[in-house]
Formats: structure tokens, C-alpha cells, sequence
């Protein structure tokens, strides 16, 4: 039987459910039904229900879900708890920001190490990882497992960046530049652009009454 392929759409959905659920178990709660995470998420019950089912559904009819084992369920199949190790290539201002933010590793991210073509930026260090010229980085991936590659350099160096990344196995990309970029078929990337989200912010802005 062919395996049952999920939208990104419900993906996307599922690290709020996440957090959500999180909380909820931080306060004590034991039990949540699909219309109490819907007032918490903004989604439907309905929607709630239909993702969920795409994962075999988590929960029994009049009684709703338990906290601790959605929750867990979540993340397992979010690959929460796995330590995916990263590079990141490019450590300006905003290079600098990603790697210092402390949250990564509570979703399983593990930066072990960063490349910069900036004289002023090599050598420096951030959280104890010496930035290294990018010259190196094909070496590093030679001789270290790295599962995710970190993209925070301009979009004329983007697609480079990316080729190096591919050549490597590298398998995800976290593209943090203004441009889309070419992988073959198997590697996944995921665009992160503030200009973007602020347009999509600046349209509800513009509309509002």
C-alpha cells in the first residue's frame, strides 16, 4: 500500500498544535477536545479533526485527547526530540542573531558550526563556535554528520551556498535569503522571508477597518 502523503499545509500546522499543547501541559491540563485547541489555534474543530486523522486521528469520540500523549505524538512525528545538526553559512547581523537564538535546541536543532567569508567575522565566536572561513565549509561536511544546512547570506551567493550544501547530502536547507532556490528533487527547503511576512502584515494594515 502506497504511503498516504500529507499536504504541507496540514505540516504547517502541526508545530502550533505543538506549542500549544506544550503550554497546556505546563499548566496541568490532562485532557483538551478538538474545540477547546481550536479556540486556542484560531483552526476549526473541524480542520483540528481532519489533521489529526491523516496521522491515524489521536483521540476518542466524546472524550477528546490526552495532553501528554498528543503532544508526544506531535513531536514524534515532527521529529521534535531527533538533534539535527547544522552549519550555517553566512554570520552577519543576522547570521549572528539565528545562532545566538537559545530556542533551537529545544526543537532539536544543534548548530556545530558557522562559515563567513568576512575577515572581521572569522575567528570571532558565538556560544563557543569559532566562525570559520567559508573556504573550509566543503571539509567540515566531509568529516562531520550534518543534517541541515543554514543559509544567511545574500541572494547572489544563495544558490551557491545551496549547491554545497546539495553535493554534500545535505537533505534540508533553512533559507534565510530573498531568493528561491534550485535543489533537485528529495531536498527540501524552507524559505524564511521577512519582507515577505511583513507585506502579508502591511495588506491586512492597508484593509482594515
Amino acid at each position: 500500500m502506497a504511503e498516504k502523503k500529507i499536504s504541507i499545509a496540514v505540516i504547517k500546522r502541526l508545530p502550533k498544535y505543538l506549542r500549544y499543547l506544550e503550554e497546556l501541559e505546563k499548566d496541568g491540563v490532562k485532557g483538551v477536545s478538538s474545540q477547546q485547541l481550536s479556540e486556542l489555534t484560531g483552526f476549526t474543530a473541524s480542520q483540528i479533526r481532519q489533521d489529526f486523522n491523516n496521522f491515524g486521528g489521536f483521540g476518542q469520540q466524546g472524550f477528546g485527547y490526552n495532553v501528554k500523549s498528543l503532544k508526544s505524538a506531535i513531536g514524534d512525528i515532527l521529529g521534535h526530540d531527533l538533534v539535527k545538526n547544522a552549519v550555517m553559512i553566512g554570520a552577519g547581523n543576522l547570521g549572528k542573531t539565528i545562532a545566538k537564538y537559545p530556542g533551537f535546541m529545544d526543537s532539536g536543532l544543534n548548530i556545530i558550526g558557522i562559515f563567513d567569508r568576512n575577515p572581521n567575522n572569522i575567528g570571532q565566536e558565538i556560544d563557543g563556535i569559532q566562525i570559520q572561513d567559508v573556504k573550509n565549509v566543503e571539509t567540515f561536511l566531509e568529516n562531520k554528520k550534518v543534517n541541515v544546512g543554514i543559509i544567511s547570506v545574500n541572494k547572489e551567493s544563495a544558490q551557491d551556498i545551496a549547491d554545497i550544501y546539495v553535493k554534500h547530502g545535505l537533505k534540508g536547507i533553512w533559507n534565510f535569503a530573498p531568493i528561491d532556490l534550485e535543489v533537485p528533487e528529495g531536498v527540501y527547503v524552507e524559505n524564511v522571508s521577512f519582507t515577505e511576512s511583513f507585506l502579508v502584515l502591511s495588506y491586512f494594515l492597508k484593509n482594515s477597518k
